[in-house]
């Protein structure tokens, strides 16, 4: 089968699409045929790090792909409720392949509604951020959200669901073009991060009474004027980390006196049955909606397996307003 591969170099980890063997079946698994699976930032920045070093072994190279969606051909022992030829989506190891293995448990029935590009964006993104508003931070309709990066894949979705939910929804963007584009999803107001600073040019759009929710794509540069964007008994949740900033100042008296709640949120490192309740949860409370249409992932552009590194430089330009999708067959 064809793969794209994570290969280690010296100045980093380069793609190859080359011809591998097909995963095996195992219990608990099925084997689907992949038509489609989405591009994830933190995957194309791990990517970077298989550098090779002089006297340490080299990093293992691997198919990439953190999610698939496409027809069930195999199914392993123990597997029920799954039969052949059933359209699928879910997260796996090696999606930027022909064939994927899937732990059966997270594996969802794919909307005859989506199509199969569409489908591939829900498993990692839309679960991750139904965790964020339904699970952890628990956002109701009337509430405010303030979206940071908000024309990213995470955010985009963050917007939908939130809009879905009945709230209000504030983003911020460097490009005022992108905040427009969002306008026809239902964004309420876009902020223009720029010159004047990211925490001022937030300041100037909330009121003084501040957000009820944020949902933070960035990283710890923004943590402080994020902190201070919120109401009373406000949520702050961590999802993204775009700018590679992973620390920032917290003011702990506005933390005390605000009665403010921090989540992180992230899938990669539950353990399999903690993201198979996940999976189990985002189903219950959303699959119908995007059966139905009342939900439906937004794409900004897809690109054939073979053409990965255009797909990841596209990715990592920041062009996109949604999700980036490789088609595999």
């Amino acid at each position: 089968m064809k793969a794209a591969i994570m290969v280690p170099g010296a100045d980093g980890g380069t793609w190859d699409v080359r011809d591998v063997q097909r995963p095996v079946i195992t219990a608990g698994h099925v084997l689907v045929r992949v038509h489609a699976s989405s591009l994830n930032r933190a995957e194309f920045r791990r990517l970077h790090t298989l550098r090779l070093q002089p006297g340490r072994a080299a990093p293992e190279a691997r198919t990439g792909g953190g999610d698939a969606a496409g027809e069930v051909v195999e199914i392993g022992p123990d597997v029920t409720g799954i039969k052949l030829g059933d359209r699928v989506m879910g997260r796996c190891a090696g999606g930027f392949a022909e064939y994927a293995l899937l732990d059966a448990r997270e594996v969802m029935p794919a909307p005859e509604r989506l199509s199969w590009e569409e489908a591939a964006c829900v498993p990692i993104v839309f679960v991750v951020v139904h965790d964020a508003l339904f699970v952890s931070a628990q956002l109701h309709a009337g509430e405010s959200v303030l979206v940071t990066a908000a024309p990213s894949g995470v955010g985009v979705a963050a917007l939908l669901l939130a809009k879905y939910l009945g709230a209000k929804v504030i983003g911020t963007s460097r490009s005022p073009e992108k905040l427009a584009r969002l306008k026809a999803l239902g964004l309420d107001a876009g902020v223009v991060t720029g010159s004047e600073g990211f925490g001022a040019a937030v300041s100037r759009t909330i009121d003084e009474k501040g957000v009820d929710m944020v949902v933070d794509n960035i990283g710890g540069d923004v943590l402080a004027p994020c902190l201070e964007a919120l109401a009373v008994g406000g949520r702050f949740v961590t999802i993204g980390r775009m700018s590679g900033i992973t620390t920032g100042e917290l003011d702990v008296d506005r933390l005390a006196e605000r009665r403010l709640h921090l989540y992180g949120v992230s899938n990669r490192l539950r353990s399999p049955a903690q993201r198979a309740e996940s999976a189990k949860r985002f189903a219950t409370d959303l699959l119908p909606a995007f059966g139905d249409g009342r939900l439906r992932p937004i794409i900004d552009r897809s690109f054939p397996l073979d053409e990965i590194a255009a797909a990841g430089a596209w990715l990592e330009a920041d062009k996109h307003v949604g999700k980036v999708v490789l088609r595999i067959s």
